[in-house]
C-alpha cells in the first residue's frame, strides 16, 4: 500500500501512561505490547515527511460533574486527569516539536477538536491509524475519519486491547463499515 507522504498521517491514538504503562490505572498489556511497533512506524513515516498526529486522552477532574449520561468515569473511574502523569504520552513515544498533540475528553478524536481542520488546512486524506484501545478510541476515531471522508487505515500490528476478540472485531468491524485494515509491513510512503 503505497501513501504519498504529503497527504498522509499518523495518527497514533492515546499511547499514554495510563493506558500503556503497567502502573497506570486503565493499563492493558496489549497496549504496552503496541509501543515498539508504533514507534517505527512513526519513524519510518517521519522520515519520509508524513505528518504525525498524537492524540491525549484528557479528562478535567470535573468534567462529568454534570453530565445527563456521557459519563466516562462512571464507565472506567477516574483516568487520564488533566495534568497527571497518567495523561502523558508514554517516553518511548517521544513527541517531537513537528509533530501535532490533539487533546480530546472523548473517545473520537475529531469531537469538538480542531484536528479536522488542521488535516484540512494541509490538504492530509489518507490516516494510519494506530494506538489504543481498538474497540474503544481507535475505532471511534477511525469512524469518524470515514464519516468525514478521509480515508482511514487500521493498522493491525499498531493497535492495543485490552482482549484479543475486542481487537479482532474493531478490525473486522472498520474494514466492513469505514475503512481498511493494513500491518505496518504492508504500508510505504512514497
Amino acid at each position: 500500500m503505497n501513501l504519498e507522504p504529503a497527504r498522509t498521517a499518523v495518527v497514533v491514538v492515546d499511547m499514554q501512561n495510563g493506558f500503556c504503562h503497567p502502573d497506570g490505572s486503565l493499563y492493558a498489556p496489549g497496549s504496552e505490547t503496541a509501543i515498539e511497533p508504533i514507534a517505527g512506524l512513526v519513524e519510518r513515516a517521519t522520515e519520509a515527511g508524513a505528518s504525525i498526529v498524537y492524540t491525549r486522552d484528557v479528562h478535567p477532574p470535573e468534567q462529568f460533574d454534570d453530565a445527563h449520561y456521557y459519563d466516562e468515569f462512571d464507565q472506567w473511574g477516574e483516568h487520564v486527569l488533566e495534568g497527571s502523569w497518567e495523561a502523558a504520552v508514554v517516553d518511548k513515544l517521544p513527541v517531537e516539536d513537528a509533530d501535532h498533540v490533539v487533546e480530546k475528553h472523548t473517545y473520537d478524536a475529531f469531537h469538538r477538536t480542531e484536528l479536522e481542520g488542521w488535516l484540512n488546512a494541509r490538504g492530509i486524506d489518507d490516516l494510519v491509524i494506530c494506538g489504543t484501545l481498538a474497540n474503544v478510541c481507535v475505532l471511534h476515531t477511525g469512524g469518524s475519519a470515514g464519516l468525514r471522508d478521509f480515508r482511514p487505515i487500521m493498522v493491525e500490528d499498531c493497535i492495543g486491547s485490552i482482549e484479543d476478540d475486542h481487537k479482532t472485531y474493531a478490525l473486522e468491524h472498520a474494514e466492513w463499515l469505514f475503512g481498511e485494515v493494513a500491518t505496518s509491513d504492508d504500508l510505504a510512503f512514497a
